[in-house]
């Protein structure tokens, strides 16, 4: 405790010391707790907002998401859908917005822009509605009037639950719970906000898709909510589990991906040059954007070292013993940690703290992907991110 009290202010940069310092990267970490069933630690703390969606859902609830949302995020339509979203939202908003910028030589804080253009995208994929929160120059804009208040209430749950799992005294949210005050407060209250709307949204499209007039109007194959009413589980609670679940997918994991990566390519003017004569020489359609290798590449590059997602984690629920020997007992939390995975040189050499986007292509300047669990930015396995091509897209 002492030690990670001094260190909490720098935690990622201090565990990879820690593990590269051992000779099998892993680290046992000992302490009491009550025991728990798979997953009960994460039900505990999630504080209403994910509940039995894709990330907190096991056995077969979680099978029937996966299998859903699988189905209808490998279409082309879908695809096509977020492309076109993603152009509107860069030419009409983002775009004026930092000229209007550069312009009056205002400093930007772009990690705010990025969120908010990331939120407005992902409800757009997701509902189909827009929150408009880029429209505004200030930040996302107080709880009030929906979308807004959605925005600001989802932004606010997120924000909270993420704390929930950071208190040095672990059970303090609960007293806080109790007494119904300070975050916890404001977490009951966005969270019903958060219903509110959501639970509006889906009986609204439900009416929708059964008029005449949805099939003409394409209603029926654009957002990903419409395509989940048209499946076999559409009740009002799944469809607002599943789809929050996406949202919190999304939009934290963009920004944030974006602003590291703009962040690193502020440094290397040669890379910047690169894919900026990349993107002159295409077009911005859905087939043309995979043609950007080396854009992808630096994408890739950037989330190496600073992964949206730097460390994740899994419950244990029989004795095992991984490849390099290491115990894990039954009921023991295991943590994966990206963003020191990304720094190893017996991953990815001597030259592993550099930002080389050359590393992911091959002779012919091809993108080379590597493997889920040498660079786990989208997870591996059964569990690997659903959405990773379309958070390339975006």
């Amino acid at each position: 405790m002492p030690q990670f009290i001094k260190h909490r202010h720098r935690l990622l940069e201090w565990q990879t010391e820690l593990l590269a310092a051992t000779p099998t990267s892993t680290l046992h970490i000992r302490f009491q707790r009550p025991e728990l069933p798979q997953g009960a630690l994460p039900k505990v703390r999630d504080g209403g907002l994910i509940r039995q969606g894709i990330f907190n859902a096991d056995g077969e609830l979680w099978k029937r998401q996966r299998k859903t949302a699988s189905s209808e995020f490998s279409t082309r339509s879908l695809r096509i859908f977020v492309v076109e979203n993603v152009q509107r939202e860069v030419t009409r908003r983002l775009l004026p917005q930092l000229r209007r910028a550069a312009a009056s030589g205002a400093a930007v804080d772009l990690q705010d822009v990025l969120e908010r253009f990331a939120f407005d995208n992902v409800c757009q994929v997701a509902f189909n509605e827009d929150p408009a929160c880029l429209a505004t120059e200030g930040r996302i804009p107080p709880a009030g009037a929906a979308p807004a208040g959605f925005a600001a209430a989802f932004r606010d749950a997120a924000a909270i639950t993420a704390c929930r799992f950071r208190y040095a005294v672990p059970w303090m949210w609960k007293v806080k719970k109790l007494l119904n005050v300070g975050s916890e407060k404001r977490l009951r209250e966005s969270i019903s906000t958060l219903n509110d709307f959501a639970r509006g949204v889906i009986r609204s499209r439900k009416e929708k898709l059964r008029s005449p007039a949805a099939e003409a109007e394409g209603l029926r194959h654009q957002d990903l909510l419409s395509r989940f009413i048209a499946g076999e589980y559409n009740s009002d609670e799944f469809l607002r589990d599943i789809v929050l679940n996406f949202i919190a997918a999304g939009q934290e994991t963009t920004s944030s991906a974006l602003t590291w990566f703009f962040w690193v390519l502020s440094e290397r003017s040669d890379v910047e040059r690169k894919i900026l004569e990349e993107i002159r020489s295409q077009s911005f359609g859905f087939d043309e954007l995979k043609e950007m290798t080396y854009l992808h590449a630096a994408i890739t590059e950037a989330m190496r070292l600073y992964p949206p997602v730097p460390w994740n984690s899994n419950y244990c629920l029989a004795d095992d013993v991984l490849p390099d020997g290491t115990k894990v007992g039954k009921g023991w939390f295991v943590w994966l940690n990206a963003y020191a995975m990304g720094r190893m040189v017996e991953l990815w050499g001597e030259d592993c703290g550099e930002f080389r986007p050359e590393r992911w292509l091959g002779p012919a300047g091809e993108f080379r992907a590597e493997s889920p669990f040498r660079f786990p930015a989208f997870n591996g396995g059964a569990r690997s991110c659903l959405g990773k091509e379309m958070a390339y897209l975006r």
